[in-house]
């Protein structure tokens, strides 16, 4: 298994019979779409093209602008199938979005990878026009052996202590840009909550609001005991 950060909190995780795609956010992404250098060889990485990324599942976590931009047009180019809460799903049906499978907080369904479980955040939800966006959620996946929580946008909640006490988990996809999410204090309770030392950081210096210091974030999580990783956009990683 192995996972490719694509900006914000769009990460694509291929698995041994899926590839998928987590709150795609690209096109608009001003960090997406920058010509980057390398830190650890110098050479230069061009900017991410929403029209060559490849997925068989998109999931989305609620409905905000900056998780659903780029979900119509690699939804139709792809014919993935789209995962998410039911009025996520029935606005994306209006558009003529047929291959999904709505879900909720607490359900858990069996696709050909493996397992997915939604869980709660506590964030807000509305769609790019408006529209009531549902339950905002995370997601915990299953799949080769390993298992892994996509969080979504959240704040710090009790309520994630029960994903440890039925997951063990790999690795955490956290948020830690603060302001809108969790910042890195309460994503390093939040790690302790779900017993899980290995995070990913997404949510993190997109827009002004927040941005954040790299080196103390990684500083605060190790001195606690645990591990942040701080993913390259366009950055591959074995699980």
């Amino acid at each position: 298994m192995k996972i490719t950060y694509l900006g914000h909190s769009c990460f694509l995780l291929e698995t041994q019979k899926a590839k998928i795609l987590f709150d795609p956010f690209i096109s608009p992404n001003q960090l997406a779409n920058e010509i980057r250098t390398n830190s650890l060889d110098d050479t230069l990485i061009s900017k991410l093209s929403v029209d060559q990324i490849e997925c068989d599942y998109v999931l989305l976590s609620h409905g905000h602008e900056d998780h659903v931009a780029d979900a119509e047009a690699i939804l139709k180019r792809t014919g993935a199938k789209l995962v998410s809460n039911f009025e996520i799903v029935s606005w994306f049906g209006s558009k003529g979005i047929s291959n999904n499978h709505p879900m909720n907080i607490g359900g858990e369904v069996t696709f050909d990878f493996g397992k997915v479980k939604s869980v709660k955040a506590i964030h807000s939800s509305a769609m790019p026009d408006g529209s009531y966006g549902g339950n905002p959620g995370g997601f915990v996946i299953q799949a080769d052996g390993k298992t892994l929580y996509y969080a979504g946008d959240t704040a710090l909640t009790i309520d994630m202590k029960l994903i440890a006490e039925d997951f063990n988990l790999d690795v955490a996809l956290l948020p830690v840009g603060d302001n809108f999410t969790m910042g890195v204090k309460d994503a390093i309770k939040a790690s302790n909550f779900i017993g899980c030392n290995h995070v990913i950081g997404m949510h993190f210096d997109t827009f002004g609001y927040i941005k954040i210091d790299h080196e103390a974030a990684i500083k605060s999580f190790s001195e606690a005991g645990k591990n942040l990783m701080l993913m390259q956009i366009g950055e591959t990683k074995e699980l």
